[in-house]
């Protein structure tokens, strides 16, 4: 959230001070963008973190798809394969598929191929993401946080996000899982229906 306010700030600066018409238009254009970005991220950060009021015990896939394909536009080296066919989602499931997601894009500095699926069979919905890229960026403690053995004293702003959606795993009955090598990181989660 930092860097869209943080540009917000400066465009408003740089408006107030601007008298030319053509760089009065970027300006605004720039304040344009920031502002969507940080519309999308906060809309993120409702779904994926918190409770989400608006919405019953599912959620509309087509809400996470925007929210995802929001992040991804906004980092322009990420492409996105999006293969969720269901309608509905629970919102349990919902916020494992976000934080999954976000986790893939932080793995792909350099950009790379995201891939987000879901479906619900067998009473469970069933998580997979896959990050792919040249180089794949994927720190230690978040895996510990995902498998549940990095210590409560050491979680982080960083590893909170795979923690929470470890606790939302074992609430439900359900579990995590990720593999990762050279090019690609792959992460799934099942959550067994309430």
């Amino acid at each position: 959230m930092l860097s869209p306010v943080g540009a917000l700030s400066n465009g408003l600066e740089l408006l107030r001070d601007e008298r030319d018409a053509e760089m009065r238009s970027r300006c605004m254009e720039l304040l344009e963008q920031s502002a969507r970005i940080s519309a999308d991220k906060l809309k993120f950060f409702r779904l994926a973190y918190g409770a989400a009021g608006g919405f019953g015990e599912t959620v509309p896939t087509d809400e996470p798809r925007a929210l995802v394909e929001a992040l991804v536009g906004g980092n322009g080296r990420i492409a996105l394969a999006w293969a969720v066919a269901e309608e509905t989602l629970p919102k349990a499931a919902v916020k494992v598929l976000l934080n999954l997601a976000a986790i893939g894009i932080d793995a792909l500095p350099r950009g790379g191929e995201l891939q987000v699926g879901a479906e619900r069979r067998d009473g469970a919905t069933e998580i997979a993401v896959m990050a792919a890229g040249a180089k794949v960026a994927f720190d230690q403690a978040t895996g510990h946080a995902l498998d549940g053995s990095l210590p409560a004293e050491e979680l982080s702003g960083r590893t909170a996000p795979a923690h929470l959606i470890r606790l939302i795993a074992e609430e439900h009955g359900g579990g995590l899982q990720y593999a990762l090598t050279d090019g690609a990181l792959v992460m799934g989660a099942v959550l067994p229906d309430a």
